[in-house]
């Protein structure tokens, strides 16, 4: 299987995906890489590590586009970047799917235009890792499209239920609607019509309220993306939050540096289930082909779990299991 890596994504780039894709190499024999991106600071940086030199490719692809650069725009005036590149690749045959640490609209933005939709997919959508009290669980839509209808907020639901079933392990999933109440007349007539559609549903458990989601009341979480991107920033702060609160409990003196340390070590263990580098990254569920999107901090091991999650969807059909479901 040969995985497409976007050499110039993310904020350290080429240094953590030529890092984290040879790592992925390393572990996996069947695997094989394409590296998309400037060739030269992909070579040079190739010249840093030992590998299998007959299980890697380099694409040429002279042009990136930034984090901050408008998504639309940047793909539009630049077709030889390193996402548009890496994903014509995908779309041609040539390799079996595009990881990117880089710019989130930008992907989703090229993904929906070169990869196309799926069969009866309305749009596509981004769907994230949440933490929780009993590990991750899925949160859809989280910031591609900042209105959803009924109809989409139903395919959100179906899409994440058959990634939190196949690629999560998590065997009867059950979907909630983020609301400002449980009763099901709470809520905007929009949120209303959505819960009506929901219902439908094996496994809908309602509307579920902010409080819901760390004691895991549902396993997916349908929102538009407004409310979803706010929250996936939010539960992104917490760690830091955390560890800043407890650093800044505990007074001076010998005895207290030692509590520090103490109270670090058990934080660092109860935080540890939810590092983003453990998870990688998320496909866009609705699109033509895998397209894996990663955090822009993503460290070498973030990216060699991006890969592996790629691997899983492709192996997993996750896309074909999603075209049955909808059609």
């Amino acid at each position: 299987m040969t995985i497409a890596v976007d050499a110039a994504g993310g904020d350290f780039f080429p240094e953590n995906p030529v890092n984290g894709a040879l790592q992925a190499l390393a572990e996996d024999s069947s695997l094989h890489i394409m590296f998309v991106g400037p060739q030269q600071l992909i070579e040079a940086e190739l010249e840093n590590h030992s590998f299998d030199k007959l299980r890697v490719k380099i694409v040429d692809a002279q042009e990136t586009i930034g984090m901050d650069e408008s998504p639309s725009i940047a793909v539009k005036s630049k077709p030889n970047s390193s996402i548009s590149v890496g994903l014509r690749e995908h779309k041609e045959g040539n390799c079996e799917a595009f990881v990117s640490a880089g710019n989130t609209g930008a992907l989703l933005a090229a993904s929906t235009l070169i990869l196309g939709r799926l069969k009866g997919v309305l749009r596509p959508t981004i769907a994230t890792f949440y933490p929780t009290l009993k590990g991750f669980r899925l949160l859809v839509d989280a910031g591609a499209n900042l209105e959803i209808k009924p109809e989409m907020a139903l395919q959100f639901a179906k899409m994440g239920q058959i990634y939190a079933q196949q690629i999560m392990g998590i065997e009867s999933p059950k979907v909630g609607l983020l609301n400002v109440g449980e009763e099901e007349e709470k809520g905007t007539e929009n949120l209303k019509a959505i819960h009506a559609h929901l219902k439908q549903l094996d496994g809908f458990v309602g509307n579920v309220e902010g409080r819901d989601i760390f004691p895991a009341k549902a396993d997916v979480f349908v929102t538009d993306a407004v409310v979803g991107n706010i929250l996936l920033k939010f539960g992104e702060s917490i760690p830091s939050a955390l560890k800043h609160m407890v650093k800044s409990s505990v007074k001076g003196g010998i005895v207290a540096k030692i509590q520090l340390w103490a109270a670090q070590k058990v934080l660092r263990a109860s935080l540890a289930p939810f590092n983003y580098e453990n998870v990688g990254g998320l496909p866009f569920l609705g699109v033509n082909g895998v397209s894996i999107v990663g955090h822009g901090g993503s460290s070498a091991v973030a990216v060699k779990n991006m890969i592996k999650s790629a691997v899983n969807c492709v192996n997993g059909d996750i896309n074909g299991k999603i075209v049955a479901s909808l059609n």
